[in-house]
């Protein structure tokens, strides 16, 4: 089993505030689940205004039945919600919800692409293989650059099946990539003490889905806005905008993870579907991030855990397991403590 500690010189203190993070400021509670925004989602939501004006307008038939099927109550929604495409950026803080059957548009979640990615798939994809497209008629050696560029949007966005270990107490990678650091926090207050950082850094050409790294409940989180500084420059990236999902274990309860998502300079945008409370299964879908980043997981030191993580490794959400959280029955035998 290999470790790979940075002396504490290298090792950047995690930067705390109340509850997750010490030091402020951090703004309220996000309600959308894209917190930073962007263009995208700026022309879909514009778009949904659109869209809902035109079913009311010429078809009071269809809003009328899915008003009916409309589920929950929601006193402050941020606009009205006539169909499930509605809940898509604002369904972690809106009362309402649809029963599967009533959603017609689920069908996208069998497309092998990540939903929350469909806008930049649909327009900067098409709008590059339109371009492309024409250039391919007047300027056919220009058009391989454009053309290349649309197949590279729509790969980024893809989300494969993942076949998800069964391992008891195993924490499964949140994120692909590689893994670039694995180092010693003095004290994290999310985790209450020392804890272990294992670092992942995505490229442009991994899968950007971020997955539950056990099964977990959702207990707290927090975004922030902040810089955009390449996610390969390890210790200096705490003003990078980021967001942080702090899980209690649901099979070793008491023993908590954080996952940390943090944007790089490229697209910058942070989506995490979760809402405090929520129980996940291992390897289920929480989020993504928009083109090149980074994801961290943070494990308690001080809890019997072993690390199964090697600097340099390359990972697959999901089905790569990082460590092993030793059931309690097993902490009895277990003579010296498990090493890490």
């Amino acid at each position: 089993m290999s470790k790979t500690v940075r002396p504490p010189s290298e090792t950047a203190p995690l930067e705390c505030e109340p509850h997750l993070l010490d030091c402020a400021p951090w703004p309220g509670p996000f309600k959308s689940v894209q917190p930073g925004g962007g263009l995208f989602q700026a022309i879909e939501l514009r778009w949904g205004v659109l869209r809902r004006a035109y079913l009311r307008r010429f078809r009071p038939g269809y809003v009328a039945k899915l008003r009916k099927q409309r589920q929950g109550v929601c006193e402050d929604c941020p606009h009205d919600i006539i169909d499930p495409r509605d809940l898509k950026y604002s369904h972690r803080v809106c009362g309402f919800s649809f029963p599967e059957h009533a959603d017609h548009f689920r069908w996208r979640g069998r497309l092998g692409l990540a939903r929350m990615g469909l806008a930049e798939v649909v327009l900067a994809g098409g709008m590059l293989f339109l371009l492309g497209g024409f250039l391919l008629f007047y300027l056919p050696f220009f058009a391989v650059l454009p053309l290349a560029l649309a197949v590279w949007v729509v790969l980024f966005f893809r989300d494969p099946k993942r076949t998800i270990p069964t391992v008891e107490g195993a924490v499964v990678a949140p994120a692909d990539g590689r893994i670039d650091d694995i180092g010693e926090v003095e004290h994290c207050t999310a985790l209450g003490g020392p804890a272990y950082r294992i670092g992942i850094f995505l490229s442009l050409f991994n899968v950007h889905v971020n997955r539950v790294p056990a099964d977990a409940r959702v207990l707290e989180l927090a975004y922030r806005p902040g810089g955009h500084l390449a996610t390969y420059r390890v210790g200096e990236l705490e003003g990078n905008e980021m967001l942080l999902t702090l899980f209690e274990s649901l099979e070793r309860p008491g023993i908590r993870m954080l996952v940390r998502q943090i944007a790089g300079p490229a697209a910058r945008r942070i989506v995490c579907e979760l809402q405090p409370g929520q129980e996940l299964k291992r390897g289920e879908r929480f989020g993504l991030i928009k083109f090149g980043s980074r994801t961290e997981i943070f494990l308690p030191k001080d809890a019997e855990i072993e690390i199964l993580a090697k600097l340099g490794q390359q990972l697959r959400a999901g089905e790569s397991i990082l460590a092993v959280l030793w059931p309690r029955s097993e902490r009895q035998v277990l003579s010296p403590r498990p090493r890490v």
